[in-house]
């Protein structure tokens, strides 16, 4: 697997980086420029070698704390609360600063896992990132920890990190932290402990090596890293643990160079999502094509666009899974709906620069994307 390992995040062209307080904030001191000014300046450099970065940083409430001159983490939701809206304002100005330094924009985003949870505004919050990324622009991204309304956790941000990679369908996710990566048990307390080098994503024994759920670690600790890359292996996205004052450790990390843990995804990116959208057995509704439509999807490769379209059954929103039929009425794929039902009827026949003027607005140019589409009938 050694071939393998070397190409996982070699080859990724879009990966998210979470990086976690203890890191960006020097063990709570505050936060640390010097360390912050590396990552940007290797983030900036993968930037210019063509791939895509979003940055998950947590730091914000250690920040805040250090700015309203506590010494001791509160208790309270509301001082919580407080503390990220105060440390917010240092953590985006120092990302900005930074990446601007070496030459690249910067966008901070706040979510919260209602944001991820509501079909609509995942979507919105998915077509935000692609556009920033599509400007060059590096988003920054932090969970919106001054509006949630349960406990703050310290380590949710490795679970947001794995729900972006999701989010974005991201190639692979690097998680920075100040360890060096997953060992078999806690070197601290087990001589006999040795290091992982490399397993797969998902692995049960993974858990237990990282001390499993209920255990006193699993706050912040290794075991949200291992979930979290269980949950990013959902969409296809390996991930990397490893320690975050490495020296150049993005950039020797994407050249394939052997450093921290590397979980692989049992499926591919590709795979994974296409393999969602075949297994639908309830669809919503479907799209009846023309003939030089199918043509285009069934051997060209070519996404579905409006003008193509014939008739809309169903009802449906947008981004839930529809079918796909030819004139004979039998299913060729099947795909992600850029557009609800409703509107779909109105787009029917009408080429891609009229969408705005029927419905106001422009989502995407198609009402499927072909990197959203999966071919169920070939002949």
């Amino acid at each position: 697997m050694t071939e393998l390992r070397s190409t996982v995040l070699r080859d990724a062209r879009r990966i998210v980086v979470k990086v976690g307080s203890s890191l960006v904030t020097n063990e709570g001191r505050g936060l640390d420029e010097q360390a912050i000014g590396e990552w940007c300046r290797q983030l900036s450099a993968l930037v210019r070698d063509g791939r895509e970065l979003i940055m998950v940083s947590s730091g914000a409430i250690a920040e805040g704390m250090k700015r309203l001159g506590w010494t001791t983490r509160p208790k309270e939701l509301h001082e919580l609360q407080a503390a990220a809206a105060v440390g917010q304002m240092g953590l985006a100005q120092m990302y900005e600063t930074k990446l601007r330094e070496n030459g690249l924009g910067s966008a901070q985003v706040l979510l919260t896992h209602a944001d991820l949870a509501d079909r609509e505004r995942y979507l919105n919050a998915r077509s935000t990132l692609l556009t920033l990324l599509a400007h060059g622009v590096l988003p920054v991204i932090n969970e919106n920890d001054t509006v949630v309304n349960d406990e703050i956790k310290f380590g949710d941000n490795d679970t947001l990190g794995a729900l972006v990679a999701n989010l974005v369908e991201a190639d692979a996710l690097i998680i920075l932290t100040d360890q060096k990566g997953l060992f078999t048990a806690d070197p601290r307390h087990d001589p006999a402990a040795t290091f992982v080098h490399e397993a797969r994503a998902g692995d049960p024994k993974l858990e237990e090596m990282a001390g499993g759920a209920g255990s006193s670690i699993g706050r912040g600790g290794m075991i949200t890293k291992i979930l979290a890359a269980k949950r990013a292996a959902g969409s296809g996205a390996s991930t990397v643990i490893a320690w975050g004052r490495e020296p150049d450790a993005l950039l020797r990390l994407t050249q394939g160079e052997a450093i921290g843990t590397l979980l692989i995804a049992p499926t591919q990116k590709q795979q994974a999502r296409k393999q969602w959208m075949a297994d639908h057995l309830q669809l919503r509704g479907a799209i009846t094509i023309d003939e030089g439509a199918a043509v285009k999807l069934r051997h060209e490769g070519k996404s579905l666009l409006p003008i193509g379209m014939t008739a809309v059954s169903g009802d449906f929103s947008r981004g839930e899974v529809i079918a796909i039929v030819d004139g004979q009425g039998q299913e060729i794929a099947r795909g992600l709906a850029n557009y609800a039902s409703a509107e779909a009827r109105l787009l029917c026949r009408k080429p891609s620069t009229d969408v705005e003027s029927l419905l106001g607005y422009v989502a995407e140019a198609e009402m499927v994307h072909r990197d959203n589409l999966v071919l169920t009938k070939l002949a």
